[in-house]
């Protein structure tokens, strides 16, 4: 992995730091390809719109493209991972009134998922792990991330892909590491996020694609029954790209609709 601090080589930020006190911070992680980061644009406008909602000053988008380039010269495909904290503050929750954020971008090996995956579809399960909600928080892809580590953590079996989070209400929320989606003719709903929840790059995505194709793509809120009614269930993010759910809990699911497979094609086109 290669690594910029603040615009320079190196792998170690103050014990001080509020992204390490606080999970006081936000981050992206991005796929690389021939050196460049894939839908940069929409990378780079839901940091932006994540860092305004905890009030963090958010980096140039041109100096974060700069420092990418650097570390991904080169890079055929691998991964790119940007994280903004609020930076060294004194002891205490408040924050600091002369912000200084540090600034971490690294470039890594791509691990890659399995392309059958996307092809035939993945095995998922339902988490016990249960979502507070948090409107102040809810959609933003914050640095406390402890409640997708607990819930990710109820499993070990390499053949069981993903699972499925339930909010406090029992609602629908999202997978562990990707956001949601149930197929219903031409209609595609996905979970509200306005309670808890992360707004995934692609998700805004697919909201402005989708109509491209015909398909209209709807927030909503519903429970577990809803997954057994939808012609397809998919998954989203910015590594796996779009993932049709085979199985759920052992039971076989439809996964035949064209919509997932439509979706994956245009979105093989992007850069």
């Amino acid at each position: 992995m290669a690594m910029l601090i603040n615009g320079q080589p190196g792998e170690q930020i103050s014990a001080l730091d509020r992204g390490l006190a606080y999970g006081d911070g936000i981050y992206r992680t991005i796929e690389i390809r021939h050196g460049q980061p894939r839908l940069w644009a929409w990378q780079y406008r839901r940091l932006a719109a994540d860092a305004s909602r905890l009030r963090l000053p958010v980096p140039d988008a041109a100096l974060l493209l700069d420092e990418i380039g650097q570390l991904a010269d080169g890079v055929a495909q691998g991964v790119a991972k940007v994280v903004l904290t609020r930076g060294v503050g004194a002891r205490g929750y408040a924050m600091p009134a002369d912000c200084q954020p540090t600034r971490m971008v690294s470039v890594s090996a791509w691990a890659g998922y399995p392309p059958e995956r996307a092809r035939d579809g993945v095995n998922v399960r339902w988490c016990d792990t249960r979502l507070s909600c948090q409107p102040l928080l809810a959609g933003i892809k914050h640095l406390n991330r402890l409640e997708n580590v607990l819930a990710r953590s109820e499993w070990s079996d390499p053949d069981m892909h993903e699972g499925l989070l339930l909010d406090q209400r029992g609602l629908l929320i999202e997978a562990t590491m990707s956001n949601v989606y149930l197929v219903q003719g031409q209609r595609i709903l996905t979970p509200r996020l306005d309670q808890s929840g992360v707004q995934g790059m692609l998700r805004d995505w697919l909201f402005a694609q989708a109509p491209q194709l015909g398909y209209q793509l709807e927030e909503a809120d519903f429970g577990p029954a809803q997954l057994w009614q939808a012609e397809q269930v998919f998954l989203s993010n910015s590594l796996i790209g779009l993932w049709p759910v085979a199985t759920l809990a052992g039971q076989a699911l439809p996964h035949g609709h064209p919509c997932c497979l439509q979706l994956q094609a245009l979105l093989a086109q992007q850069d």
